[in-house]
């Protein structure tokens, strides 16, 4: 039975892939222009789109001209208006889902609203159409014949808006899955679902290692990476392929995946098993990996939402230029800005992009437009290292002159991730060992990916920190010719370059 149901399911995939998705592959305008109309037309009786005169707007060119950029400090009243049941605000309806991501500058996390039409036209779509890139790409897929296991995060009311619930998007996508979908899915809901991470992870190693019929599974590296090792545990076994023989593929996003794949490739021994990246964010799903052979994805252009592009000299502007889909070059780096039915007008998620080639239009994340680490999931932005270095040093009575930190990746079967933080002080603290502490509870205060990450140590170590002496940072800028008033030492990097260079010239000094 569950063998007819794929062949069915394979055969919707195959329509879905000629009469869908090769359609925007191969005219991305068209879709984004219907998208802009049926988004300006939606919300013109909204508080903003009264605001902003969609009424009357013509085209991109008015819209670029007469609404201002925003980031989400600039909407954030407006959302919280939102969450307390208000209607007709950004979008029209009273929203009651909100999607959970890392804080601004200024709040511990974000609130990005989630529409009856942002989680079926986007969000599920997106899953759909990933899943026919799939199946072209690997037609002997049986994703709806055995299980597919994902490990989401949690949703909640919170007291402070009772008539919302707020949790990762991954959850709410979990909440919201097709009846379809359910049949295949482990573990169950309620296991899925709780909110005790590490609870959940025990009980879903219990649940997975009893079975033998997992194709396909979903989710963030770091946390998979826990997971697996316990199930391996429990079996006995020396590999995923041994528990789980039918197992094809890995839907993989989130954090970028080069550093876990040796892990991987060790945990499943297998050159047949696929790889499939996709960027599903909280502010929407943008982009799925198209063809296997290659690294980029494929931008979702008929998915709810309607993109511009800000070329890299226009990052810090108040007003930057934007550059609609079809005039982006391949190769320059842009910063994504979108307008969706969520409500989220000429929006910063804060993403940057390369595109690689077009028609198809396919891209590769480049990175943040803020420095940033988020090699597992964790997003600490430089605003949150800066507060929490700030907060350890009121603690201890020291002063920070100078500071870079990276991540440090997973080595070994038994490895966890971590962060590797370089320290010049003016005024070093008595005890190093308690303001390294101290520091790693001021980030997990601050960012609730971070505190997430490091719950009793199950995907993130306690940060490793080393003390240079002072002249350091001045020595290493002199040698990379960045010595001046433009010269910036880069305080964060998803990267190890910076962090090895200052060890460098500590060790050389």
């Amino acid at each position: 039975m569950k063998g007819l149901i794929n062949e069915a399911v394979k055969q919707y995939l195959s329509l879905r892939m000629k009469h869908r998705i090769e359609d925007y592959m191969l005219h991305p305008e068209k879709a984004q222009e219907q998208w802009f109309k049926r988004l300006i037309y939606d919300a013109k009786a909204t508080e903003f789109g009264k605001k902003y005169g969609f009424d009357d707007i013509t085209g991109p060119d008015t819209f670029r001209e007469r609404v201002p950029v925003h980031h989400y400090d600039d909407l954030k009243q407006d959302i919280s208006r939102m969450m307390h049941g208000e209607k007709d605000v950004l979008w029209p309806g009273e929203i009651n889902w909100y999607s959970k991501s890392s804080g601004t500058t200024s709040d511990r996390s974000k609130f990005i609203p989630v529409s009856q039409g942002n989680l079926y036209d986007c969000h599920v779509a997106g899953a759909w159409d990933s899943m026919a890139l799939l199946y072209h790409n690997k037609p002997d897929m049986q994703v709806f014949r055995y299980k597919n296991l994902i490990v989401p995060g949690s949703h909640q009311a919170l007291p402070e808006f009772p008539r919302t619930r707020v949790g990762d998007v991954s959850a709410i996508l979990v909440s919201n899955m097709p009846a379809i979908g359910r049949m295949f899915y482990t573990p169950d809901f309620d296991v899925a679902l709780q909110s005790d991470f590490e609870e959940k992870l025990r009980k879903t190693a219990d649940i997975v290692s009893r079975q033998d019929d997992i194709a396909m599974f979903g989710g963030v590296p770091t946390w998979l990476i826990v997971l697996f090792r316990m199930v391996l545990e429990k079996t006995g076994k020396s590999n995923l392929i041994e528990v789980w023989p039918n197992l094809q593929a890995y839907m993989h996003g989130g954090v970028g995946f080069e550093p876990y794949r040796e892990t991987f490739r060790h945990l499943i021994p297998d050159d047949n098993f696929v790889y499939q990246e996709i960027y599903n964010a909280s502010e929407g799903y943008f982009g799925a990996q198209c063809d296997l052979d290659q690294s980029d994805m494929l931008l979702l252009a008929d998915n709810g939402v309607f993109y511009e592009f800000v070329p890299m000299e226009y990052w810090e502007e108040k007003y930057p230029k934007t550059l609609l889909l079809h005039e982006v070059e391949p190769g320059e780096q842009y910063a994504v800005m979108i307008s969706s039915n969520n409500g989220l007008w000429r929006y910063l998620p804060g993403d940057t992009v390369v595109f690689t080639r077009k028609y198809p239009f396919c891209f590769r994340i480049a990175g943040r437009t803020q420095q940033f680490i988020n090699a597992f999931g964790e997003e600490v932005m430089v605003g949150d290292a800066d507060k929490a270095l700030a907060q350890a040093c009121r603690q201890l009575n020291a002063i920070v002159s100078e500071y870079t930190a990276a991540p440090v990746y997973i080595q070994g079967d038994n490895d966890r991730g971590g962060h590797e933080w370089i320290i010049e002080f003016e005024r070093e603290p008595d005890d190093l060992e308690r303001f390294n502490d101290q520091l790693d509870l001021a980030l997990q205060r601050i960012n609730s990916d971070y505190e997430a990450k490091r719950f009793k140590s199950l995907a993130l170590d306690k940060p490793r920190m080393m003390a240079v002496p002072k002249g350091t940072f001045m020595r290493w800028m002199r040698a990379r010719g960045r010595m001046g008033s433009q010269g910036k030492i880069p305080r964060l990097a998803n990267h190890r370059r910076f962090v090895e260079e200052v060890v460098k010239y500590q060790s050389e000094g």
